[in-house]
């Protein structure tokens, strides 16, 4: 049987004294979090009887995760980044927020200062023999239906290798390959001209992938494109499509998928008068809905490390 000691005096105190609970010094909420956080870290410990061989493997693990850089990997693939948008869902019902394009994940491979383009931009700067053409567009509307000027639509995707320029191991992808950002016109159009993305996997001796494999799960994604959009007194949505027909739809290690973001995929032909690499390509129209400032504030902004690149 089990010890229980998390109930008694000593434990508390000590975890008083870790978070400094009762110190004048420090940051409230940071000193509120982590006596909160560590407080039913211990209490787990009790109950599931850990053993000390288990804990030092969770501290080596933490370490192990630190070193790969895959700390945001993995919040996605525990449900974490889906949980929370869960609750702004739940938040958005809570103040009769209906309508707009649903939100999902970020992940961890958004890279900071992408070229904004007016109207279209072609984002292939590599070239691809293994990726067809494809052309992203659609229009981007508010509340009411009416196109927003103005707004910018920024969005990124892999490769046919499953890699994201700038985080790629074999390192031959231009930083700003497969991302673009445009602004839009009065008619509120969009349109990306890119190559036909393909789903990737967690890498396979990493941490992600590691607990993953402990707990009998596989790490890989669908194929799927990454959108920002913001326009002026509106909020800021962080959205992605998934690529209609790929086998790992409902399959997501990152929980990302949405009924409402698979778009169809359409084929088409005339991509040579467009400047695409073949005359025969696929196009998906995928069009946007935003949602009005709450009490003049944008609550959709979520400050986090993201990498950042010079064009």
């Amino acid at each position: 049987m089990s010890v229980q000691v998390f109930e008694t005096q000593e434990v508390q105190n000590l975890l008083k004294a870790a978070a400094n609970a009762g110190g004048e010094s420090g940051d409230a909420r940071a000193k509120q979090i982590v006596h909160r956080l560590l407080s039913d870290l211990f209490k787990a410990i009790d109950d599931l009887d850990m053993t000390p061989d288990e804990i030092w493997a969770g501290v080596n693990y933490f370490n192990k995760l630190g070193q790969d850089g895959e700390a945001a990997l993995l919040a996605a693939g525990l449900g974490l980044e889906k949980y929370l948008d869960i609750r702004m869902d739940a938040e958005d019902k809570a103040a009769a927020i209906a309508g707009g394009t649903p939100r999902t994940i970020e992940g961890p491979l958004f890279v900071t200062g992408t070229p904004v383009r007016d109207g279209v931009a072609r984002i292939d700067v590599d070239e691809d023999e293994d990726a067809g053409p494809l052309v992203i567009r659609g229009t981007v509307t508010g509340p009411d239906g009416e196109p927003i000027a103005n707004a910018v639509v920024e969005c990124w995707h892999a490769n046919s290798k499953g890699f994201y320029s700038h985080f790629d191991p074999t390192g031959t992808q231009s930083d700003f390959n497969l991302r673009g950002a445009v602004r839009t016109g009065a008619d509120g159009t969009y349109e990306f001209r890119t190559l036909m993305p393909v789903g990737y996997g967690c890498p396979p001796h990493g941490a992600t992938q590691q607990l993953l494999n402990v707990l009998g799960r596989h790490g890989n994604r669908p194929a799927h494109v990454h959108f920002f959009v913001i326009a002026d007194q509106h909020r800021k949505l962080t959205t992605q499509i998934n690529i209609e027909g790929d086998p790992l739809i409902w399959d997501d290690f990152a929980y990302a998928t949405r009924e409402d973001l698979i778009p169809h995929v359409v084929d088409k032909t005339g991509g040579m008068e467009l400047g695409l690499k073949a005359d025969a390509y696929k196009e998906i129209e995928f069009n946007i809905a935003l949602t009005r400032l709450v009490d003049g504030k944008d609550n959709q902004l979520v400050n986090r490390p993201r990498a950042s690149a010079a064009a």
